[in-house]
């Protein structure tokens, strides 16, 4: 669903896909290679939304500002499910976990992990390689080179995910039982484990 709004048209690349049933609307400008999930709201009414190359912004993500501000999620950001970025700047190559809330004016720096659940309250500005747990969040230490080959490897599926959806994605009726002949998914898909370990 996208959506124009006061003469403003979202701008995606061809590369990326946005789920149908994400509202992207306004102002909003996605770059290469982005996945964005069913349920996000992409509000660019009241400023701008500018997501990077490579970034994901996940199922029932909300991202949005208030008046005036623009939003800037750097080349390679990942944002989990059900997160909230409210008039902040993700940095590059960032994981933002699931159901966290990114407040007003926050400045996230380059390669910072924030954990799942946590709350970054407005106008910090958070140094990069941290890595943030908590409500309201701190920095407990920094990421390490395993933690950031961890993130780019998972953020790397994503960031295959719009062609494979191009490809291989449709609407379809459900099977009313399960076939025999039904492959594992394994056969498609490493563990997580085994991704981490290679």
């Amino acid at each position: 669903m996208i959506y124009s709004f006061k003469g403003f048209i979202p701008v995606v690349h061809a590369s990326s896909f946005i789920h149908p049933q994400a509202a992207v609307t306004g102002n909003v400008i996605i770059g290469k290679n982005v996945y964005v999930g069913p349920g996000a709201a992409i509000r660019g009414d009241w400023g701008g939304i500018v997501i990077g190359d490579g970034c994901n912004v996940q199922e029932n993500c909300t991202i949005h500002m208030f008046p005036g501000v623009t939003v800037l999620l750097k080349e390679g950001a990942h944002i989990g499910h059900g997160a909230v970025i409210h008039g902040a700047t993700i940095g590059k190559n960032c994981l933002v976990g699931m159901n966290s809330v990114i407040m007003d004016n926050v400045d996230l720096g380059d390669e910072c992990i924030v954990g799942a659940l946590s709350f970054i309250k407005a106008d910090e500005k958070i140094p990069a390689r941290s890595l943030l747990v908590g409500n309201p969040a701190k920095v407990i230490k920094q990421v390490s080179d395993e933690m950031i080959q961890w993130k780019t490897k998972g953020t790397r599926l994503y960031q295959e995910l719009p062609s494979e959806m191009y490809n291989e994605w449709a609407a379809c009726e459900p099977l009313r039982e399960v076939p025999v002949d039904r492959p594992e998914q394994s056969l498609l898909y490493r563990t997580w484990k085994e991704v981490k370990g290679s």
